[in-house]
């Protein structure tokens, strides 16, 4: 299965937060899984640790293990996001939702609003 990750849930993951699933854990250890993590995600640390809403002590080049495919942003998903409904606001969630419809990769999160989309979720 090929997935990307919400930017909570690799987050989580690499602090072994108890609030992510035993299950979404394997998932994600699951060597035959192919695991995508969006740049968008990453802008999303940035600008969260910035502000002070979340705290980074790694430098943010350093954060993604190697493992873990970094998805860069092409027009496609930009214009994908153009068609998307308005089901949602926050501009990152929306971004990871049109790559995940471009690039036809399942969806790992825990936010309620990305069932309002039609995309395949974990």
């Amino acid at each position: 299965m090929d997935i990307l990750l919400d930017t909570h849930i690799l987050l989580w993951h690499l602090s072994d937060n108890p609030k992510l699933k035993k299950e979404k854990s394997k998932i994600i250890e699951n060597p035959e899984n192919r695991i995508f993590f969006s740049l968008i995600s990453l802008w999303e640390i940035a600008i969260k640790t910035s502000i002070g809403k979340l705290e980074i002590t790694q430098p943010i080049d350093s954060l993604i293990p190697e493992e873990i495919i970094v998805l860069g942003l092409k027009i496609e998903h930009i214009q994908q996001v153009k068609e998307l409904f308005f089901n949602h606001r926050y501009p990152f969630d929306r971004m990871l939702i049109a790559q995940a419809m471009e690039e036809n990769l399942t969806i790992m999160t825990d936010d309620a609003y990305f069932n309002k989309y039609d995309i395949k979720l974990v």
